[in-house]
Order: structure tokens, then sequence, then C-alpha cells
């Protein structure tokens, strides 16, 4: 009892302590924290800064903005058109940012009015200094209020405390992970925990990262987590003072970097990983997703300088093809069209292709390639992809015309 009781004291002095580090611009020690997130203008450039951005290679394509830090993609989360890249399949360490799948995996897995009792191991499972609520053991939270700290104060012991929640260990939560991030289409990608904590296994890329940020983004349960600024949670069973969670986001509503139209995201730091950040925004019609990684001297201004770039270059055009069919010399074979009492039905698309181009493109230059998916079940689809001087910008997919009404009357891109 004695030593459990010294732990926490222990635990909560260094806490404190690590309130105060707030006013530091780097942490003595590496832990997934989010106040240890820091900017120093006065600091040189990072190796990386003058590299310019491999979209720069496109033609056409407007040159991108130097960043500090080593890895970056920026993407309209609607045509999944790629704005700005660099570097964006090197492996690097994602730092807190990890908890986006965390809480995916747990909004996809569990009811957020549930009750979660935090065992021995999730309350003391993280190192002494690391980001937290202070939950004790055998105190009970709902799962929502585990995911609001998860993402807002960023945690550490919730993300222990959801994964045996969602999966009975954290063990088998991390298979899940590794998991999902594959069917996400992940390939240089590997967690070995649920919170981000510095580890040689655990590693992600800018380009993977965007794949969970996106899919993340489109659960409706996760924008909920990701976009809220401040939050309560009141007395427990072990607890007899509310505890106010804050947002670290630094460019929300607000905060010392708001910019206009950020919706909300994640940050990260440890020693290792350096500044690392996920961020949604909106604007007229196009939301646009940034991750960068391993900024040396601050995410924030690096993610100004990428919204800027893509809201100011870029627009997303409606091509208006609703109802036009695909001429058969696109399709493989007549034997995929539909035909009913001797006439036959080409595929059409879906209503709404749009497509993230430069501004003031003229939209009818752009190609279209096309294949079929040939599904065992279900209708047969052709999908097709559109290109600005061969870089995607869009997508849409086509099905045969008899399911259209049924099919498409609330669906669009």
């Amino acid at each position: 009892m004695f030593k459990k009781k010294f732990h926490t004291l222990i635990k909560r002095f260094l806490a404190g302590t690590l309130c105060l580090g707030l006013l530091a611009s780097q942490p003595a020690v590496a832990y997934a924290t989010e106040a240890n997130v820091s900017v120093t203008p006065e600091a040189a450039h990072s190796t990386t800064y003058s590299q310019a951005a491999d979209t720069d290679s496109v033609k056409g394509w407007p040159s991108g903005p130097c960043i500090e830090g080593q890895s970056a993609v920026l993407m309209d989360a609607v045509t999944d058109t790629i704005l700005y890249s660099k570097n964006a399949d090197d492996k690097l360490y994602p730092a807190s940012i990890t908890k986006i799948m965390t809480a995916l995996l747990a909004c996809e897995n569990l009811k957020m009015s549930d009750t979660i009792t935090m065992s021995q191991e999730a309350a003391y499972g993280i190192e002494a200094g690391s980001s937290t609520i202070y939950a004790e053991t055998d105190e009970v939270f709902t799962v929502e209020q585990a995911l609001m700290a998860l993402m807002l104060e960023s945690a550490n012991e919730m993300a222990l405390a959801l994964a045996e929640k969602t999966s009975g260990s954290v063990k088998k939560f991390v298979e899940l992970m590794n998991q999902r991030a594959a069917q996400l289409g992940c390939k240089n990608t590997h967690f070995n925990n649920p919170n981000g904590l510095p580890d040689e296994t655990h590693y992600t890329t800018a380009s993977d990262m965007m794949k969970i940020a996106k899919a993340a983004w489109y659960n409706p349960l996760f924008r909920k987590f990701v976009t809220t600024q401040t939050y309560e949670i009141p007395p427990t069973n072990k607890q007899s003072e509310t505890r106010y969670l804050l947002n670290h986001h630094k460019m929300m509503a607000g905060q010392s970097y708001a910019y206009d139209g950020v919706l909300g995201g994640k940050t990260g730091y440890t020693n290792d990983a350096g500044n690392t950040l996920v961020t949604y925004a909106k604007r007229g019609n196009s939301i646009l997703i940034a991750v960068v990684l391993n900024s040396t001297n601050g995410a924030f201004p690096d993610t100004t300088s990428l919204f800027d770039y893509g809201f100011d270059n870029f627009e997303k055009v409606d091509l208006n093809v609703d109802s036009d069919p695909v001429p058969t010399k696109f399709l493989p074979s007549e034997k995929y069209l539909l035909k009913n009492n001797g006439n036959t039905y080409p595929f059409y698309y879906m209503r709404h292709v749009y497509v993230t181009v430069p501004t003031g493109t003229d939209v009818s230059t752009l190609t279209r390639k096309q294949w079929l998916l040939n599904n065992s079940i279900g209708p047969k689809r052709i999908k097709s992809k559109y290109y600005f001087h061969d870089h995607m910008v869009g997508y849409g997919m086509q099905y045969e015309k008899e399911i259209l009404s049924d099919l498409l009357l609330n669906t669009s891109f």
C-alpha cells in the first residue's frame, strides 16, 4: 500500500513539474506528451527545410512551400488528391498521433456509454512524466470520457485502458492496430503500443499516416473527439474534483496558432520523433488533411504553410458527369453489359465526380483511366481515375444502370 501511495505521489509530482515545463522549449526526457510541442523561430532551419517537394516534379503543379518537417503530406480528403508530398515514405516515429488509430478502433468497436474500470497495468503502466490525467486503479470512466482524455490531453494511461477494453489486452489490441493499418493500405507502418511512447519497432510514414487520418475522419464518432476543444470529466469514484480537459492543438480557434478553417487534429512529441502533427481543415467545399513528421522547430508553422498553399492554389471541381454513359470501347467485353429484352444498358457514373486541380485548370484536359472491378458478389463496377499530367486528382465509380435508382439517391463523393 505504501509503495502504491508513494508511486502516486511521485507520479503527481512529476506531472506538476511537467506542467511547469510548458514554458520551456525542449523537454529533458523523451515522452509522448503534448506539453512539449514547441516552436523556436530563432533556431536554424532543419536540414531538409530547403528540400523541394516531391510534387514539384509534376508538370504545371504549383511549387510547394519550404517546411521544417522531414516528411509531410497534404491531401484533399474528398478526392484523395495529394497536393503536397515530401519524403512521404520515410519511416519515422509518430509519437502521440498514434492515438488517432487507437481512437478509431475504439470508435469502431465500443459503445460510448460503456464503462471502463482502470486496471493497475493501465493506470501505472506509463512512464513518469508521460501525458496523463492521473487516473487511479479501479477508477471508472465512460468510453467517451476516456476518448476525450486520449485526444484532448493525450492521456497515455487511457490509451492502455481503451486497448484493454477493446481487445482484452494491449498485446491483442496492437495486433488489431496493425491489421487495421494493413486494411487501409499502409505499407510501411508497424505499431507496438497504443500511445506512441518511444519504441524502435513503432514507426509509420506520412503517406501511411494520411491513410489512417482519412479513415478516422470519415468515422462520425471520431470526428466528435478530434474537433472538441474543451471537455469536463465530473468527479468519479476515485476523484472528488472535476477534470478540465483542453485540446492542445494550437491551430484551433482561440489558440496561439489559430488558423481559419481548422477543425481539429492531434499533436505529438518525443525527442526521437520530434514534433508530429495531423490537422483537419475546411474552407468552402474543400476539406484538407495535413500530416507533418519530425518537425524540429514546430509543426504548427509548417501546417500553416501547407494549408495556405493548398487553399490558395487549388480548387475542387465537379465534373458534372451525372448519368454520362461509358463508351463501349472502354469496356473489356460486351458480356459485362447488362442486357434486358434485347436492349443493352451501359454503365453509368455515380453522381458528382470531383477533382482537385490547380486553380483555373481546364478540366477537359484531364486524362482518365478506367478498369473493371468484377466482384463475384454485388453489381459490377468500373472505377475511373482522373489525372493532371499523370498526377491523380480525383476518381469516380460506375455501376450497372438498373441499380442506380436505389444506389445513388443519397450518394455523393
